[in-house]
């Protein structure tokens, strides 16, 4: 595989975790809880139109980012190590195992209509996903930072 083909699937990588870090702190500190503010019969609506949307906001970027992490361990730079792929791969499944376990139900539950400890339960349970892409990018920034330091000086 060229190197240009396996600097793009990195790059392509690079810019989906760093996207979904910044979308799911938005979605973490502003929009879950925002969602008890909208009341009544309303809300089924509202956690309707919120997945619906949300889905296209999100999903295009996690196959993305699933992709490009797979081919990482087939073909990734030469000054990227195996160890930074496995372990981007180890958090990048426990961000879609937290998805399917705790918050997907959270929003089938709130399909129902708005139910506090459903809520509670999705905005508790999102700091997973939170914490598990920030340290995805955190990993990615200090392996940039190692081999180009003079672009953070």
């Amino acid at each position: 595989m060229s190197q240009d083909i396996v600097t793009g699937i990195w790059a392509a990588h690079l810019l989906s975790v760093f996207y979904m870090t910044g979308l799911i702190w938005f979605v973490q500190v502003v929009h879950y809880p925002l969602m008890n503010r909208v009341q009544g019969a309303a809300y089924t609506e509202f956690q309707r139109a919120h997945m619906r949307r949300t889905t296209w906001v999100v999903g295009p970027i996690m196959l993305l980012e699933a992709g490009t992490a797979a081919a990482l361990l087939y073909a990734r730079p030469p000054f990227v190590p195996f160890s930074a792929v496995l372990l981007n791969m180890l958090l990048l499944l426990l961000i879609w195992i937290s998805t399917a376990v705790w918050q997907v139900p959270c929003h089938g539950k709130l399909l129902q209509g708005f139910n506090e400890q459903a809520h509670r339960r999705l905005v508790a349970t999102n700091w997973i996903r939170t914490a598990l892409w920030t340290a995805r990018s955190v990993l990615w920034l200090s392996l940039l930072w190692r081999v180009q330091p003079a672009a953070f000086d």
